[in-house]
């Protein structure tokens, strides 16, 4: 049998992942005809049928699953020690996969990330938002960020921002119509803005505590988003009281644009962690941005 092209086996990784020709291509930069002719050609040489291809997906089939559960695990082995040769260089060099919230890239990673990206411009870095829990070993990225009551027991985890907490907020206008809320319970009897999170599938609880009383509220309203930006717009216009972080929401509160009400229940929460498999912190490039992102509060 003729060598295995690794470029081809590469390449029917990205596409059996990305489950589909035209976001594997894009990719790895090449053209779509280019990828489906070299798959094509890979599986007659090996005499299989590798993906199952249909007019809007295309899935491994049980061969195509076999084989990629075989060579996924020695291609990120190969990246990562040429990684690790690289970084011998002068300056640490590499790219670091990070997935995060839009909160956490800006209240605490962006800020840090700046200065370091102008001194080490051989460290090229992508970051990935959404709010849901991604499983970072089997989506190949290097860290994620988390809250620290989140975190996998066998990651390792740097705290990298401070305790926080989520506030209640409402226009003056929706507060004159609608009364202010003085416990949580009142809220099953307001318009609330909804806060879905994608990886659990539900709407949030919104989680209250005060002298040792913890409880959780769910709410309902006209509006749903998995964005807190989106949710403090709505808020503002009147749409309804939202529950959004303190840090992010502090400018209309100052402005006026929006109250705080149930101020005395909201809790504070871990703050924002980084974590990681333990075989990433021996990358120089990697350990640039971890100490980088450490928080020394």
């Amino acid at each position: 049998m003729a060598r295995t092209d690794l470029n081809q086996l590469t390449w029917f990784q990205t596409v059996a992942e990305e489950r589909s020709f035209t976001k594997a291509a894009a990719k790895l930069g090449i053209a779509q005809s280019t990828l489906s002719h070299a798959i094509k050609q890979m599986e007659a040489r090996l005499g299989l049928r590798l993906l199952t291809r249909t007019t809007r997906s295309v899935a491994p089939t049980a061969e195509g699953e076999r084989l990629l559960a075989t060579i996924a695990p020695r291609i990120l082995e190969i990246e990562e020690e040429i990684a690790s040769l690289t970084a011998l260089g002068d300056k640490p060099s590499g790219s670091i996969r990070l997935t995060l919230s839009d909160h956490a890239l800006e209240s605490v990673v962006w800020p840090k990330l700046k200065p370091v990206l102008r001194a080490y411009p051989d460290i090229s870095v992508e970051l990935i938002l959404d709010s849901s829990f991604r499983n970072i070993v089997e989506e190949r990225f290097d860290a994620g960020v988390r809250l620290g009551e989140s975190v996998e027991k066998d990651m390792i985890a740097v705290r990298i921002g401070p305790d926080w907490r989520l506030v209640a907020v409402a226009s003056p206008d929706y507060l004159a119509a609608h009364g202010v809320p003085q416990r949580p319970q009142d809220l099953v009897w307001h318009i609330c803005i909804n806060m879905r999170h994608e990886s659990a599938g539900g709407l949030y609880a919104w989680e209250f505590e005060k002298d040792g009383q913890e409880l959780r509220v769910r709410v309902e309203g006209q509006l749903t988003f998995n964005n807190s930006y989106a949710m403090i717009d709505a808020a503002v216009g009147g749409y309804g009281i939202a529950y959004v972080p303190e840090d992010i929401v502090a400018r209309r509160i100052a402005s006026g644009e929006l109250a705080r009400v149930l101020d005395d229940w909201s809790p504070f929460f871990d703050g924002y962690f980084l974590y990681y498999p333990s075989r990433r912190q021996n990358l120089p490039a990697f350990r640039v941005i971890v100490d980088a992102l450490r928080h020394r509060g």
